[in-house]
């Protein structure tokens, strides 16, 4: 899941497993959660703030979506969990749990699962039932409603690629779920934010003709089903979610308000942090963290994700070269990387190089660790051989027809400028400008622009861009989960794999110089219908094999998820899939 993260989930985004952290979730140290301050000695940042009725937090700027069906970011999934909840959920040791269901039956074949969800309460009072949750699914999985999760319902009876409905049916109390292929995480997807119910009643009150899906949260005020609802919304500036009395818990519930600063600038949020403004804050500026990563209030919590860059594999730069010079082209860049001197001048929390696209930390679905390391490139290369390293970007780049000069520097006569896309945060824009320098090294000429954060995501969902910023956090512990978003049809497949580089989000003829993805896309059917775990698992990494050999994908490490909470909060939890959960929070005067 893509976010608007400092990275050091950055945004984007966010981390493998790293030398920090705790065991699989971090939450307060009441909790049980593992901060890097090292000693009981170690003291807090700035001042608290003593309104124990609100807790005052900063995530992200403008978010792209508050429908949990069409959001598609990490910060985006946060408010979804804080506001709606589905049939399960995480707890605060990042375990799945029942949710609004009651009861699970699986049928012996895997493809048959039965849900028992007793009436509750949307937050304006009205019934919620098993109907909602049915409504829901197919609006979701339908390609008209352009949700970018949609193809996670790949494996329901009549999906058809979105054009079909899906076999989920409502009788009374019972949700009944009929599976084309048995899915060995789809627990995990029922407390996915894309599997929550929406209340039917708004959202066509707001989009009678079907042309604007989101147009039923676009203001405060919209019906939901979580903790909080939210109650006021200054666009670009912040928001408030006041606690919902029909929330299936709310009896538990602490916290009155949630208090959230909308922002991209760092800086200003650290400063509001210090001052006790805020008592969460999810990235801290690059130049502070070495001055608070020892203290008490700093936590780095595990994740399973990557941090990436990733070409547009139908942009201008390549259309004269052939599909082989083009990948070359991405190779030499993705080895002149320095990811070490990413990591300790901007990342600074000890992240682990990247070396693949699947990150450390997940599992292959026979409990074995699916990352294996070194396995296609050396990600420290370029550091420990300077002079080799250039060498082979060189040559890389000499396949593709470009020249260089007696200096080892690209000829006037054969330029290479290209448009790096990142959206406006202090520590992406440093990340940036590290690549930049490295690829100067050989006279790659690369700009950096950056915009706001959904004006970002939205260039970079059509292809507008040549080489971008990216990151993806899991869903799911499932290699499938980082595989299924490059199908063509695929509302995250960013990089343009099996499109026509029209902008268009489906598949279409691909140009000559982009990969030919049919074998790509045969292969993750295949992995959907495959019953034998080994034999699955061997064809991801096959996927991931032709995934690789793109080079479209430049891994750079993979995340952690650093934030900063105040002492006196407790309650918070965060699960690696970097979804943070405010509603159990708990907060005293000092």
């Amino acid at each position: 899941m893509k976010r608007a993260l400092a990275l050091g989930m950055a945004a984007v985004m966010v981390a493998g497993l790293a030398a920090c952290g705790g065991s699989g979730s971090s939450s307060t140290p009441a909790s049980g959660s593992t901060s890097s301050a090292g000693s009981t000695t170690a003291t807090g940042t700035g001042a608290l703030n003593t309104d124990t009725t609100t807790l005052y937090i900063y995530m992200a700027s403008e978010p792209e979506s508050l429908d949990p069906a069409l959001n598609s970011t990490v910060d985006g999934g946060c408010l979804a969990n804080n506001s709606f909840v589905g049939l399960y959920t995480y707890d605060e040791n990042a375990d799945i749990v029942p949710a609004l269901a009651t009861e699970t039956e699986i049928s012996e074949d895997g493809l048959t699962y039965t849900f028992t969800v007793p009436e509750t309460k949307w937050s304006d009072g009205t019934p919620l039932t098993a109907a909602d949750f049915e409504y829901s699914w197919k609006r979701a999985a339908k390609a008209e409603t352009g949700a970018s999760y949609g193809y996670l319902f790949a494996m329901f009876e009549g999906y058809d690629g979105g054009e079909g409905e899906i076999n989920v049916t409502a009788e009374g109390d019972k949700l009944i779920c009929k599976l084309a292929t048995p899915c060995p995480y789809f627990l995990e997807l029922m407390a996915f934010p894309t599997f929550m119910p929406v209340p039917q009643a708004s959202v066509e009150a707001a989009d009678p003709d079907g042309t604007n899906p989101k147009a039923w949260v676009s203001e405060a005020g919209f019906v939901s089903n979580g903790a909080y609802t939210c109650t006021e919304w200054k666009h670009n500036e912040s928001m408030t979610y006041t606690k919902n009395p029909n929330f299936y818990r709310a009896d538990e519930v602490k916290i009155e308000k949630l208090q959230i600063m909308l922002s991209s600038d760092d800086t200003a949020t650290f400063a509001a942090y210090n001052a006790g403004n805020l008592d969460f804050i999810d990235s801290v500026p690059v130049d502070e963290t070495p001055n608070v990563k020892n203290n008490s209030d700093y936590y780095v919590a595990d994740s399973i994700g990557t941090v990436y860059s990733c070409f547009d594999v139908t942009s201008e730069l390549f259309a004269d070269k052939t599909a082989e010079q083009a990948a070359n082209m991405r190779k030499a860049i993705n080895i002149l990387i320095d990811r070490q001197y990413i990591v300790d001048t901007v990342g600074q929390a000890d992240q682990v190089l990247a070396t693949s696209f699947i990150p450390k930390g997940m599992l292959d679905g026979n409990g074995e660790e699916f990352w294996e390391e070194d396995r296609y490139f050396d990600a420290d290369g370029i550091s420990t051989d300077y002079e080799a390293t250039l060498d082979e970007a060189r040559s890389l780049l000499e396949s593709a027809g470009y020249k260089f000069d007696e200096n080892g520097m690209l000829s006037a006569e054969t330029p290479l400028t290209l448009n790096y896309a990142t959206n406006n945060s202090d520590s992406l824009i440093k990340t940036a400008e590290c690549i930049q320098q490295d690829l100067a090294a050989i006279g790659i000429d690369m700009k950096i622009e950056s915009s706001e954060w959904n004006v970002f995501l939205n260039e970079r969902k059509v292809g507008n861009y040549d080489i971008a910023r990216n990151g993806w956090i899991a869903d799911y512990s499932d290699p499938i989960n980082m595989l299924d978003m490059w199908l063509p049809e695929s509302g995250n497949n960013d990089i343009q794999f099996g499109r026509d580089g029209s902008g268009a989000t489906e598949a279409g003829t691909v140009p000559s110089y982009a990969p030919d993805w049919t074998e790509y896309t045969n292969l993750i059917y295949g992995i959907y219908a495959e019953t034998d775990m080994a034999k699955r698992a061997e064809m991801m990494h096959q996927a991931e094999d032709i995934l690789m050999s793109t080079w479209a994908i430049i891994p750079i490490y993979y995340y952690n998820d650093p934030y900063m909470l105040k002492d006196n909060v407790t309650g918070v939890y965060t699960t690696p899939t970097n979804m943070k959960y405010f509603m159990y929070a708990e907060k005293t005067a000092g």
